[in-house]
């Protein structure tokens, strides 16, 4: 979901008017899908990959944070390196290289490589959502880009809301390492399914430089800059963490279990954002941030009852799940004709977030125990409060 907010190098010029391409897009989603999981299943089965490593949780938690950093350091150079690339064999490649490298995953006895090998699955997973919204808007008229992108980035919610809740059941049951066997052979069936029923489109040249600086000077930018890293940072400290943390509430409920209500909710959060986005901008946004604010007091301070506790975890969940459509729809109104740089920018601040949760929430695990999440995510999002409180003209208006 994070990367999906990445431009594409692909102009969404559309196809002539045919049936609608069902198979190819759900194919599209299906690499969603499976990038979404690669890169969250870890977070639901740090127990037993940090006891198979020989490593602490907290050491097992930077697998997210190595993922993250493979995304942000190279979904931009990549797309841009790629721009003259046919477009199916880029998908191709970037698909085959998720089937090895999560293979290497489910083989790997060594921490240092297990590693590398989540660096090089965000590396594929920056460049393949920065393919997926323009080879989806380029397979129909235009008149239908809305739909084929909606349909192409549906595995994105699908892999929230039950994707990585069975991943994890799955995991718990037959192991870590099956779970990303099991998702490196689905990736090897996805080449055949993206080889018969995707459309191949031929690369662009590359374009001028894409103009950093000058959208930072845009009034509001920087505010959505800030409050998406704040609230993808709170987010990622909780969610990374949410085995041990459940650990030391010593909460009945399983990982799995917390992971679906938080998914099935985050799904609700994202149906209701999208429809009402373009009128209530704003106050869904200000609506968000609090509720997630909320979400983290409850769970700090009635986190040990259990009905608290996943009341708590449904309101975080829908809280996070329309935030990548409010962030996103903020900065392309506050960019204007510099919108597709600002959302390159958006997607480096959410994996910033993401690798900065890992490594934030490492270090507070280890010096004051998975109790203080709940009080750290309180003050981040409190900060990300304020500032989108004040972007009143610009950036959240």
């Amino acid at each position: 979901m994070r990367e999906a907010l990445l431009p594409s190098s692909d102009a969404p010029t559309g196809i002539a008017q045919g049936p609608f391409p069902w198979s190819g897009l759900l194919a599209l989603a299906t690499a969603g899908f499976i990038t979404i999981l690669t890169e969250a299943l870890p977070a639901g089965l740090l127990p037993k990959i940090s006891a198979d490593l020989g490593v602490s949780e907290g050491m097992a938690g930077q697998l997210v944070t190595l993922y993250a950093i493979g995304s942000l350091v190279a979904a931009i150079p990549l797309t841009a390196a790629t721009r003259s690339w046919r477009r199916r064999p880029l998908l191709l490649l970037v698909i085959g290289g998720f089937s090895v490298v999560n293979l290497v995953t489910a083989l790997s006895s060594s921490y240092i490589l297990t590693l590398l090998a989540r660096f090089g699955a965000g590396v594929f997973a920056g460049l393949l959502w920065a393919l997926m919204a323009g080879h989806a808007s380029r397979m129909v008229p235009k008149a239908l880009q809305g739909k084929a992108i909606a349909v192409a980035m549906v595995g994105t919610p699908l892999a929230l809301s039950l994707g990585i809740p069975a991943g994890t059941l799955l995991g718990n049951l037959v192991g870590w390492r099956i779970a990303f066997a099991i998702m490196s052979v689905l990736s090897v069936l996805l080449l055949a399914w993206v080889r018969l029923k995707v459309p191949d489109f031929p690369g662009q040249a590359a374009g001028a430089r894409m103009r950093i600086s000058k959208a930072l000077m845009l009034p509001g930018l920087r505010s959505v800059l800030v409050v998406t890293l704040l609230f993808v940072l709170a987010h990622n400290i909780l969610y990374t963490y949410i085995s041990p943390w459940l650990d030391a509430l010593q909460a009945p409920q399983r990982v799995d279990t917390t992971l679906l209500v938080f998914g099935l909710a985050a799904l609700a959060g994202i149906c209701a954002v999208g429809m009402l986005v373009d009128r209530w901008l704003r106050p869904l946004t200000l609506a968000s941030i609090s509720a997630f604010g909320v979400a983290a007091c409850v769970l700090g301070m009635l986190g040990s009852v259990p009905a608290a506790m996943l009341a708590g975890v449904m309101v975080w969940g829908m809280a996070f799940g329309g935030t990548a459509t409010l962030f996103q729809t903020a900065s392309a109104r506050t960019a204007g004709e510099l919108a597709d740089v600002a959302q390159s920018m958006i997607v480096t601040a959410w994996n910033l977030g993401i690798a900065g949760g890992g490594l934030v929430g490492a270090l507070l695990l280890q010096i004051w125990g998975a109790q203080a999440f709940a009080w750290a995510v309180v003050a981040l999002v409190a900060l990300g409060f304020l500032v989108a409180l004040k972007a009143r003209v610009h950036g959240f208006n």
